[in-house]
């Protein structure tokens, strides 16, 4: 069983950066995909980006150039650098784990507020 807990959002003026990281209670080495999602009010959620065990990345276009996705088996952590901030990235951002480089998500941690002011 793994327990992920996301830290580092908050309140930040648009063209402002942050950033989120996921920490996991047990080691990701064994873990597949890594993920970030986002929901904002009223939407559905939205896969930001992931990061297979592989080291393959995808972003969402909307995000591509100012997100960066990035994992540390060692220290257990999944981290979200985000640059350039808008205010249509205010959101709840998720983490989430799959035993498999699959984006069928077992693992979601409990989400943390990004909020981008204009």
């Amino acid at each position: 069983q793994v327990q992920l807990v996301e830290s580092g959002g908050g309140l930040v003026q648009a063209g402002g950066s942050l950033r989120l990281s996921c920490a996991a209670s047990g080691s990701i080495v064994g873990l597949g995909a890594l993920g970030w999602y986002r929901q904002a009010p009223g939407k559905q959620r939205e896969l930001v980006a992931f990061i297979f065990s592989t080291n393959i990345i995808k972003y969402a276009d909307s995000v591509k150039g100012r997100f960066t996705i990035s994992r540390d088996n060692a220290k257990n952590t999944l981290d979200l650098q985000m640059n350039s901030l808008k205010p249509e990235d205010t959101a709840v951002y998720y983490c989430a784990a799959s035993p498999r480089d699959t984006l069928s998500w077992t693992y979601w941690g409990q989400g943390t507020q990004v909020t981008v002011s204009s």
